[in-house]
């Protein structure tokens, strides 16, 4: 199998061009065309020997994800956009405009097995893990279709990063590269269901990013109705180990909690979630559940919503009500991929 060169971190380039015969300096221009100057092949490397590009297009495979189709929300500007792998692979990523700066929401995986009842990404199971030029080809599309610089990142897209651990990490690395995009890694969100193992593993690798857990309830049995990975990893474990990420990071976490009208939205919830959370530096970010057809769930209102927040500011906890974005393009993850399969028979092709 090819080595994709836009998955080679900038010490691996180096490698290449050596075990190549080529001058160090060419590994510097190729990692500048690939991560800075966001070419898509190697063909459009100008200042390299023809030679040398035609090695690189015959010995090497290189992440060149295809716009299949953009969604624009006249509501917020937000754009949804689908891209094809080189496999006919389909995966989405969004775009969200804030006043600090646009952020991109980027899928890890192609399709998820984790199984959460309210999501759409993951309905079809999972395909593959991405790989991290797949990743960071998402970033580089969007800010060449835009013309404007991405300054924060999410990975909250189709899949579960922790389940794709070693080329999440690396997409990581390479992101906040000085050699690439440089993005700060505190402009950089990982969130997880909860993979335990994955949480603790993060925590040693020396990373400044924002860690989100999706929580979506207070309970271990809500939990589990609701995610199936709680089958594997009870609430309790799942809460130490985003103790001991705190410990070791410094980084004050994030927990995500999907709000699901008449399920988890009760003053009771809210009270326990509240307990659950006490003396912990974190933030909680509530998300009015997006409906998707092939569920019964439904957001609560704004009043709900609303009282649900303010229970929680009571007992001290930081929380926030997420700015619905693109409500009006199927702004739950994983629409726009499963409508596309939906119409292609699943195959990814038009």
């Amino acid at each position: 199998m090819e080595k994709d060169i836009r998955s080679l971190d900038y010490s691996e380039i180096q490698e290449e061009m050596e075990r190549l015969g080529e001058k160090e300096f060419r590994g510097r221009q190729i990692y500048q065309w690939l991560h800075e100057k966001m070419k898509d092949t190697p063909r459009e490397m100008t200042n390299l020997p023809e030679k040398l590009r035609n090695t690189l297009c015959t010995q090497y495979a290189c992440s060149d994800l295809e716009i299949v189709d953009v969604l624009e929300s006249k509501a917020d500007g937000t754009r949804k956009y689908l891209f094809r792998l080189g496999d006919g692979n389909v995966i989405e990523s969004v775009l969200m405009k804030y006043h600090h700066g646009n952020s991109v929401c980027i899928s890890s995986q192609a399709g998820c097995r984790m199984g959460c009842r309210f999501c759409a990404s993951t309905l079809g199971g999972l395909t593959r893990n991405l790989l991290p030029g797949e990743m960071l080809d998402q970033v580089y599309k969007i800010s060449k279709h835009t013309g404007e610089r991405v300054s924060n990142l999410v990975l909250m897209g189709t899949g579960e990063p922790l389940d794709n651990y070693e080329n999440v990490v690396k997409f990581i690395r390479m992101l906040s590269d000085e050699h690439g995009l440089h993005i700060s890694q505190r402009n950089i969100t990982v969130s997880t269901c909860g993979i335990v193992p994955g949480i603790y593993r993060l925590a040693e690798e020396g990373l400044q990013i924002t860690l989100a857990l999706s929580l979506h309830a207070s309970t271990q049995e809500k939990r589990r109705e609701l995610m199936p990975i709680a089958n594997k990893y009870a609430l309790p474990e799942v809460m130490e180990a985003c103790r001991v990420y705190f410990q070791k990071t410094g980084r004050r976490m994030t927990f995500e909690y999907s709000l699901v009208g008449g399920v988890n939205d009760s003053g009771e919830d809210a009270e326990r979630l509240a307990k659950l959370l006490e003396d912990r530096n974190c933030h909680v970010n509530l998300i009015p559940v997006n409906p998707i057809s092939e569920r019964d769930f439904v957001p609560p209102n704004r009043q709900a919503a609303a009282d649900f927040k303010r229970k929680l500011e009571k007992y001290g906890i930081n929380v926030t009500i997420r700015r619905e974005m693109g409500r009006d393009i199927g702004g739950a993850c994983g629409q726009l991929r499963k409508s596309y399969l939906d119409r292609t028979g699943g195959k990814g092709e038009d």
